[in-house]
């Protein structure tokens, strides 16, 4: 595929993804969200002791409030990303429960206030994926050029429906895979 037929088979995949999502009923949703959960919590252990990049849900993205703040309450800190400059690295600020959020972009609530911090696991919304861990996103590329700075990588967990799993996505040289893709139907490694 040429750069521009990419770029257009990717549009094309994001769009039909995110509408099989939005239009996923609520009760099928929460199953499989709650599924998705108890393998995370079987499975990555190690999260309850280092900082946790999490995101606010946006698009029918399934949200993991509940586990993020068990494991802030078992010692782990809590973060969301904030896109600070377009076209760069993003940074996660400091989170709890209460926290002040002011709108970023896309409208998506962020921490007003808080401290920087490097974390050491991201839970990561997929729109799509393939066998291979490859994400496919929004298109905007602020989880790949975030993790192509962060050295060491953190541990990643791709989270989403097993519906969205592509046989490809055709990666790029600067598509990072994730560490991990979590679904209802299991852990992906």
């Amino acid at each position: 595929m040429t750069g521009s037929e990419l770029a257009a088979w990717r549009k094309a995949r994001r769009a039909e993804l995110i509408a099989l999502r939005e239009a996923m009923p609520q009760e099928e949703r929460r199953a499989k969200q709650d599924a998705i959960e108890a393998t995370i919590r079987a499975q990555f252990t190690e999260l309850s002791r280092g900082i946790i990049g999490f995101y606010w849900p946006f698009r029918g993205e399934m949200g993991f409030h509940r586990l993020v703040r068990d494991l802030t309450d078992a010692g782990a800190r809590a973060a969301l990303p904030v896109v600070v400059e377009k076209n760069q690295p993003l940074q996660f600020r400091t989170w709890q429960p209460g926290a002040p959020m002011t709108r970023g972009v896309w409208n998506i609530p962020v921490p007003a206030e808080g401290a920087a911090v490097r974390p050491t696991a991201l839970i990561v919304p997929l729109v799509g994926f393939d066998g291979a861990r490859y994400r496919l996103g929004y298109g905007g590329g602020y989880y790949d050029r975030t993790l192509a700075v962060m050295d060491p990588r953190p541990l990643t967990i791709g989270v989403g429906f097993e519906a969205m799993r592509l046989k490809t996505i055709h990666p790029e040289p600067h598509d990072i895979p994730m560490t991990a893709i979590v679904t209802e139907a299991g852990v992906l490694r």
